[in-house]
C-alpha cells in the first residue's frame, strides 16, 4: 500500500513540475536500470523499507544537475547515487564507522555519520537528506545531515511517503513544507524559499 502511495505521489510531483517548473522536471531521470535491492541491502547491511524501494524504482536522480525538488534545497538521488554517497561517508567516517557518535534509536541525534543512514538527496555540496534505518518506532524517518556541523538533530518527516505528501501538498497549495515555501523562477526552476 505504501509503495503505491509513493508511486502516486512521485508521479503527481513530476507532473506538477512538468507544468510549472519544466527545467527542474527535465533534470530528473528515471532509473537507468532496476535497482538490485538484494545487492544494496547486502552492502548497506540493513533491510530497505518499501517506500524507499518504491521511490528508487521511479526516481533515478539526475545526471549531476541540481534539481531542488525536496525542500529546502535537495536534489533526489537514485539508488546508484545514494550508494555512492554512502560509500563516501564510509571513507570519511572510517574511524567512527563501527562506533558512531549517535544515539541508538532512529530519529535520535547524532554527531558522526551512522552506517544505517541511507542518503536519498543532496544539496550539491555536503548536506543530505537521509533515511534513518536504526531500530525503533521512528525507523524510516527522514533526517537532515549537516556536514559542516557533522550532525542530525530531529526527524524532518516520519518517512518518505510523508515527505512526498508534504512536498506535493506544498506545491499544489503554495503552502510551506517545513520552513520552506515553493516558488518557481522565471527560467522555470523550482526554488524553495526559507521564511
Amino acid at each position: 500500500m505504501i509503495g503505491m502511495y509513493v508511486t502516486e505521489l512521485w508521479t503527481q510531483i513530476a507532473q506538477w513540475l512538468e507544468r510549472h517548473a519544466p527545467v527542474t522536471a527535465a533534470a530528473l531521470r528515471p532509473p537507468a536500470r532496476e535497482p538490485d535491492f538484494t545487492e544494496l541491502e547486502a552492502e548497506f547491511s540493513v533491510e530497505l523499507p518499501g517506500d524507499l524501494r518504491e521511490l528508487w524504482l521511479r526516481c533515478g536522480g539526475t545526471d549531476g544537475e541540481l534539481a531542488d525538488v525536496l525542500p529546502p534545497f535537495y536534489t533526489p538521488y537514485g539508488a546508484e547515487q545514494a550508494l555512492s554517497a554512502w560509500r563516501d561517508h564510509r571513507k570519511t567516517w572510517t574511524a567512527q564507522w563501527e562506533r558512531p557518535a549517535c544515539d541508538y534509536y532512529a530519529g535520535s541525534p547524532g554527531s558522526s555519520f551512522h552506517p544505517s543512514w541511507i542518503p536519498i538527496a543532496g544539496d550539491g555540496f555536503a548536506d543530505e537528506l537521509v533515511v534513518d534505518l536504526r531500530p525503533g518506532p521512528l525507523r524510516g524517518c527522514v533526517l537532515e545531515w549537516e556536514q559542516e556541523h557533522a550532525q542530525v538533530l530531529r526527524p524532518e518527516w516520519q518517512g518518505i511517503a510523508a515527505m512526498l505528501a508534504d512536498v506535493h501538498r506544498s506545491l499544489v497549495e503554495g503552502a510551506p513544507a517545513g520552513h520552506s515555501y515553493p516558488t518557481v523562477t522565471e527560467d522555470g526552476r523550482l526554488d524553495w524559499q526559507i521564511r
